[in-house]
């Protein structure tokens, strides 16, 4: 009896562990470099930090793509967290966050959000824009159940933060 227990206890917690690794919390620091225009680029030292600046306030740079878990009850969200792999398909979100360029100018960032849920994704967006000294907010369109949402802009942007997530 003892030993089947011991078991038990044993296999819960290496469970546990398995899945405690595949958690992704913060990103290294690295160097953020944006071509502006023809002669110009952006650049700045991000330095190691959270994922998540706050509760479900998620930051992003430019180039980053990310897994993000979603817990919910009763239709909301109770909890997200960064995972490194995709273990569970039906809630995880993709995000990638990505500048595009023609010849060393930039021509557009955009936003992708994958939604594996039945319900739309609904969420807040703020930006922080080259030559600019403080947040702007930003209209975002939710993203529909099952599918995958694109916003783009026109300026360069340093950093998003997505923020009040809900089902709707």
């Amino acid at each position: 009896m003892r030993t089947k227990i011991l078991l038990i206890l044993l296999l819960g917690m290496s469970f546990s562990f398995a899945f405690a690794q595949n958690e992704r919390l913060t990103r290294e620091a690295f160097t953020l470099k944006l071509p502006v225009n023809e002669t110009g680029f952006y650049e700045q030292k991000v330095l190691k930090s959270p994922y998540f600046v706050k509760e479900n306030i998620l930051q992003l740079y430019p180039g980053e793509q990310l897994f993000i878990e979603i817990d919910t009850s009763k239709n909301e969200i109770i909890s997200m967290k960064s995972v490194k792999e995709n273990i569970n398909p039906k809630k995880t979100i993709r995000i990638e966050f990505t500048q595009n360029t023609k010849d060393k100018k930039s021509e557009l960032m955009m936003l992708m959000i994958e939604n594996p849920f039945d319900k739309d994704l609904e969420y807040k967006a703020m930006m922080f824009i080259v030559g600019h000294d403080k947040w702007l907010n930003t209209n975002v369109f939710p993203v529909k159940a099952k599918l995958t949402g694109y916003e783009t802009w026109s300026d360069v942007i340093i950093t998003l933060a997505l923020s009040d997530w809900k089902f709707k």
